[in-house]
């Protein structure tokens, strides 16, 4: 175990924890805790600001130049008077420490960079090419010669903490994962603090409630499936008959239990691999403790710490009164684009919703957003009753578009690199309400609860029960039409809005006022995020992005939004729940607070099922521990693995063949190599993994495989042509290849040499100017 690199790693964050809160300080006064506990993607924001546009130039400029402005601009905060309180500091770097040594603990039993279950190797591959490169744009290790159709910022983020450290990619992969984590978990935490602390809530149990509900709580599926082996045998089969279940996993028993059926919940009309036929299959419905058990360092996972920071942002924002004017233009027009051209480049999915917040945020901020405007416009657009409020959603929705803009001119770079071929499609299959519940059902029930406690006390009880009943006979009605999301979303939607914004129509609409909670506001900047969350999923029911493997990617890295914003959100609301609310009726009063606890009690408890089975067994199964990403080479690929070290390390990017076409597995019986020395050392090769059929277009990536194969065994005029057109200096010829061509020819060439014979493999040199 290298528990040297684990110490320097976490002092590292620590000290971004640090010199980042400093800097939050002053983007976040009237937050409980000032903001420290944001105070790692505060820092890692201007790194990776830095070395994205220095990094044209170089890349280790940039990493310096970022290292310098970041610790200059605490320095000079620090003189002017602004501090971190050493108190939350030592709270937020607690939370920070838990979170990075539980995913260092995770991935130290089972490290493993592997082809199967995920996307480790495109992770992995661009990692190390970030490392290798010296300069941006990144050119891409599975289409040689072109820069990257992928977002890699989450890549670049790591890559600069590798560079800091000195630390190989192999271990880096891993430590960044733990970094990435604990990152996500300490700003959930301090959000739903900040969030309940500005409403009288107490902050830490929120806090703690957020950070549980975003980090290690699971779906309803796996308490479900519990529920049903503790039934009695009778009833279990009753209950399996009515219900017409086929029992799976936990249901069976706990030796049965498989972490990977929590995320496989929802079925759906998709794509084979394969055939690109269509078949019955599983949506991933992934949710933050599944994805780091699998150990993939991807885009929608990466792009989590920064989304909170960006809600973050807009929660100071809602704070802001309408007074501080040029404050509120700052933090929407130039720190909020700035961190979402980040999330643009790290994960693209998720830029729309940096839109999306900015525009709730304003819709229902205290502050007028006419406040915004220069004198002359802020009169006229002053106006009354429902036209204000229209006003005030155009002013939103307007505000909301320009800061997308700047924030694509943030990102730029990215912007203008290969296009995706991929196109917008509409009405998906829809999601059932069992599904439905099992999925979202942890965060739903909590959020009805929540607007029903809030609705009673604006009309009493009477009303509030016809209001219940009559949005359950709109879920069920809804759920037979085979339309579940918007039974029991609309009325969250709606509930929600009204709630929140019941200051303004109190004026206008007569059935409104008595919502308006003695003149305050009955919901505050949850109202932002449980909106937003409901949002994403009501999309997705009717829009998606058409791929071969149907509406998969659309769903799995929006719900992972979804769960992040909800997670915060559930945080808040069940402090509440716990320890304000109070009914009108003096006899509700004497169960509704014992049986909130047990609610609340039960769901904090059934949602840890999951990680109870899944860690344990994780433990069960795990060898020796090490943060080693490719320890296991020798021990399942030893006639590659001495080859693939060789190319390791050599020095720069020169361009490689190896066969293909290349997908999922690593399987060289098959003539399936899936790009192993090009993922494995980032150094980049003709024709990948097929991906970059749908990075780019298939006609595109059938061009470069039938040049592969003219390279291995085509006529020699043909492979001097093919070595020149993209600049080969190495020519691998392993299993994979051997199965995949039979005769290969290209070594009879003068001017390609061997250049390393390692177990099973033959590496040839290319020597362009004797071709």
């Amino acid at each position: 175990m290298e528990y040297g690199l684990v110490a320097l790693w976490l002092v590292l964050y620590l000290l971004l924890l640090y010199t980042g809160g400093t800097i939050a300080a002053t983007l976040f006064p009237r937050f409980a805790d000032r903001g420290v506990t944001f105070g790692v993607p505060v820092a890692v924001a201007i790194l990776w600001l830095a070395t994205y546009f220095f990094g044209r130039l170089s890349l280790t400029l940039g990493v310096w130049a970022g290292l310098v402005a970041l610790v200059a601009t605490a320095i000079g905060l620090t003189y002017r008077g602004v501090s971190v309180d050493g108190r939350q500091y030592a709270e937020a770097a607690v939370v920070f420490t838990v979170g990075f040594l539980l995913v260092v603990w995770i991935r130290a039993l089972d490290p493993a960079i592997i082809s199967l279950g995920g996307e480790k190797f495109l992770d992995f591959g661009l990692l190390q090419s970030l490392l290798r490169a010296d300069s941006l744009p990144l050119e891409d290790m599975w289409f040689a010669g072109e820069p990257v159709a992928y977002y890699y910022g989450g890549h670049l983020a790591a890559s600069i903490l590798a560079r800091l450290t000195g630390t190989p990619g192999q271990f880096a992969y891993n430590l960044a994962l733990a970094g990435f984590y604990a990152t996500l978990v300490t700003a959930a935490y301090g959000l739903a603090g900040a969030i309940a602390a500005d409403r009288g809530i107490p902050r830490r149990l929120a806090a703690g409630l957020g950070a549980f509900f975003v980090g290690f709580a699971s779906n309803l599926s796996t308490p479900a499936q519990f529920v049903v082996w503790l039934l009695p045998g009778g009833l279990r089969q009753s209950v399996i008959d009515a219900a017409n279940y086929d029992p799976q996993g936990l249901a069976n028993g706990p030796d049965e239990f498989s972490y990977w059926d929590a995320s496989r919940v929802i079925t759906d009309e998709a794509s084979d691999f394969a055939t690109y036929e269509p078949s019955a299959a599983f949506v991933i419905d992934e949710f933050p403790l599944f994805a780091w058990l699998n150990g993939d360092l991807h885009a929608h996972m990466m792009s989590t710490g920064f989304l909170l920071l960006v809600a973050a942002l807009c929660f100071s924002y809602f704070q802001t009164p309408d007074s501080e004017r040029r404050r509120r233009l700052a933090l929407l027009f130039g720190a909020v684009p700035a961190v979402g051209g980040i999330v643009a480049v790290t994960s693209t999915w998720s830029f729309p919703s940096v839109g999306g917040l900015v525009f709730l945020t304003v819709a229902v901020a205290p502050a007028d957003p006419a406040s915004l405007l220069p004198a002359g416009v802020r009169d006229r657009a002053q106006t009354r009753g429902l036209t204000r409020e229209a006003v005030r959603i155009a002013l939103a929705l307007a505000i909301a578009g320009g800061v997308l803009l700047v924030g694509l001119l943030w990102s730029l770079p990215f912007w203008l690199g290969p296009a995706s071929g991929r196109e917008i499609a509409v009405l998906p299959d829809r999601i059932s309400l069992v599904e439905l519940l099992s999925v979202h059902g942890l965060f739903v029930v909590p959020f009805a609860l929540y607007l029903y406690a809030r609705l009673g006390r604006g009309i009493g009880t009477a009303r509030e029960r016809v209001v219940g009943a009559a949005t359950l006979g709109l879920v069920a009605v809804a759920a037979l039409l085979d339309a579940a999301a918007v039974g029991v979303l609309v009325p969250i939607l709606v509930g929600t809005w009204l709630l929140s914004r019941s200051p303004v129509l109190e004026r206008t609409v007569a059935a409104v006022p008595a919502l308006a909670d003695g003149g305050d506001r009955p919901l505050g900047f949850e109202a932002v995020l449980v909106l937003a969350g409901a949002g994403l999923v009501l999309l997705v029911e009717f829009v998606f992005v058409r791929e071969n493997i149907g509406r998969m990617n659309t769903v799995f890295k929006t719900y992972m939004q979804v769960w992040i914003l909800w997670g915060v959100a559930v945080g808040p609301v069940l402090a509440w729940l716990l320890t304000r609310w109070r009914p009108g009726s003096s006899d509700a009063q004497h169960w509704v607070r014992p049986a909130t606890t047990v609610f609340v009690t039960l769901l904090v408890l059934s949602t840890s099922l999951y990680g109870a089975f899944a860690l344990a067994n994780h433990a069960e199964r795990a060898g020796d521990a090490t943060l080693d990403g490719l320890d296991h080479l020798e021990r399942t690929h030893p006639g590659e693995a001495p080859a693939i070290r060789w190319l390791a390390s050599l020095d720069g990017r020169p361009t490689i063949v190896t066969a293909a076409p290349a997908s999922y597995g690593w399987d060289p019986g098959n003539g399936e190599g899936a790009s192993a020395p090009a993922s494995l050392t980032g150094i980049p090769t003709v024709a990948g993994w097929n991906h970059e059929a749908q990075y780019r277009s298939q006609s595109a990536y059938d061009t470069r495989v039938a040049a592969v194969r003219t390279i291995y065994t085509g006529s020699a005029d043909e492979q001097i042509r093919l070595l020149r057109a993209y600049d080969v200096r190495y020519v691998y010829v392993g299993p994979a290849e051997r199965n995949r061509y039979g005769d290969v020819t290209v070594d009879h060439l003068s001017g390609v040499t061997v250049a390393k014979r390692a177990g099973d493999v033959v590496i040839y040199r290319v020597h362009p100017e004797q071709l």
